[in-house]
């Protein structure tokens, strides 16, 4: 299955990879030191559409789980983190333009057999 904690209302921000690799280079060559910057295209998305949009790409079903189902990752499963990149944007002229990350799963880009050249 893939879970959710309590309603899943809960929210994560999200950056496409190439988004945050971008920003990575703008901020080594031109951020002031010490800049707290957020790499943030999206800045909440609910985990139970997180959930939901794996559990439609692997044919799984959703469920609503306590926790401790997360082990290691149960400290951050239920946290609410809505993320502003305001800042970056305003300072750095950093523009996400990957797909959203709900588009990312369900494009399947994650897969085993979508990953050429992956090594294990």
């Amino acid at each position: 299955m893939s879970a959710f904690v309590g309603d899943g209302a809960n929210r994560w921000p999200a950056v496409h990879r190439h988004d945050a690799a971008r920003l990575f280079r703008l901020v080594v060559e031109s951020a002031p030191a010490g800049s707290a910057l957020h790499a943030v295209a999206e800045e909440g998305i609910a985990f139970r559409d997180i959930a939901a949009a794996i559990a439609t790409r692997l044919g799984l079903p959703t469920e609503s789980r306590a926790t401790d189902h997360f082990g290691l990752l149960a400290p951050l499963a239920g946290l609410d983190s809505p993320t502003s990149s305001a800042l970056t944007r305003s300072r750095l002229g950093w523009r996400p333009t990957g797909p959203a990350l709900i588009e990312d799963i369900s494009a399947g880009i994650y897969s085993d057999a979508e990953m050429p050249g992956e090594r294990r």
